[in-house]
């Protein structure tokens, strides 16, 4: 199955563009061969079966968090307010790793032991195996007992989460990708004040560019990494009509993907416009590069560091068009803890993702709200009046976002897989066909040793 791009259309109003994004093609975004009868799955008995009214809540949960966004204090503040509501549980923030990655490999560590948290970050890539793995539990039922509105989620957001008619964690800290340029080196090189509309376009003002850049620095520097470098080359494959996957079929020896191959080998050893950070955000903030791809969950960090005005623009189109992937974490409940210790985590995820923490959340870090009312709401409103550049995330979302090609987000260790084929062309220079070839079977084998066995 592939994923057709959204039709595009004028850019609206925040609330108007998450009307339209739910009920676009994004649907896709609940995964594979799934159903979205959810009382049908609970017949089937593939959802909780606790009768959480006879439940009594914990008096003490732990939170895994890698505290996305340079987020611990507004996490702690966060936790402070529930407490002013919930004086009766107390939440144990718990620094589990310093990112997505080792959050997750802590967490499947603890798996069979009594050190699993209540509460744990589920990113994009990792959900899915949590599910798979029987370690997280469906928030339906006890997200019915709570009278959560779960209606009012961005519904690609909440639906990224579901399957067999379940959602098996809920949105929290969410963002895209985002172009960020330095406006002051723009417009010293004579350039429109607007991010480049298409890759061609950057490569036309490389050029002036470097003429604002120290001699290390580069028009434009970009991280590699797990969780990172095949979420922002996914802009860059489907740009020229590529894809990772045709459903579970990977299809990286396809014209389309090699031509996107040799756009980022060229990048980075051919035209250069591109320079490898270690620490892409730093470096942009420090002037060393004029451009960047980040996470809308980088903004406020960046806004704050950068001595310079920061502009904001959606991803670079190229040949065949553009699309940029959602990403980031929800945040799950493992399945092995106590009920009493699922309902008092379901009471504070609740508290988490409502209206006004989500709201305090974005306006604190950068990333998304994940309820449209609070994206309605006057708070959000002044952010995107005051700050623009928050806004840009919003808009993307509605005019580009496009569901990540499944095997990235649903084949265990394919995404770090797919990440050494990048780093082998960005770091080393591999040709991309050899790159390409040389992960295929590797992707291939997880696919077959830990999906198919539990489709």
């Amino acid at each position: 199955m592939s994923h057709p791009r959204p039709a595009p259309h004028p850019r609206r109003t925040a609330v108007g563009a998450l009307a339209v994004l739910a009920t676009a093609a994004l649907a896709a975004c609940s995964g594979p061969a799934v159903g979205t009868d959810t009382s049908a799955a609970a017949e089937a008995g593939t959802l909780d079966e606790v009768d959480w009214s006879t439940v009594e809540p914990a008096s003490e949960i732990t939170w895994w968090s890698n505290h996305p966004g340079a987020s611990q204090e507004v996490e702690q503040e966060l936790i402070r307010r529930f407490n002013e509501v919930h004086p009766e549980i107390t939440v144990n923030l718990v620094t589990a790793g310093a990112g997505y990655d080792e959050v997750a490999q802590r967490f499947q560590a603890a798996s069979q032991t009594d050190e699993l948290p209540d509460l744990v970050i589920a990113s994009d890539v990792w959900w899915f195996r949590y599910h798979l793995n029987d370690q997280i539990l469906p928030l339906d039922g006890v997200f019915e007992h709570l009278d959560v509105d779960t209606e009012d989620f961005v519904p690609a957001l909440y639906g990224d989460y579901e399957y067999d008619g379940a959602h098996w964690a809920a949105p929290y800290a969410r963002s895209t990708p985002l172009f960020y340029y330095n406006k002051d080196m723009w417009a010293a090189a004579g350039l429109p004040d607007r991010g480049p509309e298409t890759w061609d376009e950057l490569g036309e003002w490389s050029e002036a560019l470097r003429t604002q850049v120290p001699v290390d620095g580069a028009p434009m520097g970009l991280a590699t990494g797990p969780s990172w470098s095949a979420w922002w080359f996914q802009n860059m494959l489907w740009a020229h009509g590529g894809q990772y996957s045709d459903g579970w079929e990977t299809t990286l020896d396809t014209p389309e993907a090699l031509a996107a191959g040799e756009f980022v080998h060229d990048l980075f050893h051919g035209s250069r416009i591109a320079t490898v950070s270690t620490d892409a955000n730093a470096d942009f903030a420090a002037g060393v590069v004029a451009s960047t791809i980040g996470s809308t969950g980088s903004l406020t960090g960046i806004l704050e560091s950068a001595t310079f005005e920061v502009g904001t623009a959606y991803l670079p189109d190229g040949p065949a068009g553009s699309g940029t992937p959602t990403g980031g974490t929800g945040l799950a409940i493992p399945s092995s803890r106590t009920p009493e210790q699922q309902l008092a985590a379901a009471t504070f995820l609740a508290f988490l993702t409502d209206t006004d923490a989500t709201a305090y959340f974005s306006q604190s870090t950068g990333y998304m709200p994940v309820r449209t009312s609070a994206v309605e709401s006057d708070a959000m409103q002044a952010v995107y009046e005051q700050m623009p550049q928050f806004r840009t995330a919003v808009d993307q979302l509605a005019d580009k976002a496009r569901s990540q090609d499944w095997i990235r987000v649903f084949v265990p260790s394919a995404d770090q897989i797919l990440t050494d084929a990048i780093e082998q062309i960005v770091l080393e220079g591999t040709d991309p066909e050899a790159a390409f070839a040389e992960i295929t079977p590797r992707i291939e084998t997880a696919h077959r040793e830990n999906v198919e066995p539990y489709l």
